[in-house]
């Protein structure tokens, strides 16, 4: 492969990553009557954790980065 390939290859894959994570996102929050901000949250974590747990709302012992990712305050930063 030729490094334009792969470069290629690596964009097309981060890009199936991103489309995959909007879609855990809704799933996520699709419960909630804040919608707006729990989605921009859950963006935001998947794109640092590259996970989003199981379900619509805890089971957060599954992706550990998503569980200790804090707010100033030391409350949970993602949904």
């Amino acid at each position: 492969m030729t490094p334009t390939t792969t470069r290629a290859t690596t964009m097309a894959r981060e890009i199936s990553s991103l489309l995959s994570a909007v879609g855990e996102c809704r799933r996520r929050c699709s419960k909630t009557h804040h919608k707006k901000p729990c989605l921009f949250f859950c963006n935001k974590c998947c794109a640092k954790c590259l996970c989003v747990p199981p379900g619509t709302y805890g089971n957060k012992d599954t992706c550990p980065c998503y569980n200790n990712w804090k707010t100033k305050r030391g409350g949970p930063k993602c949904p």
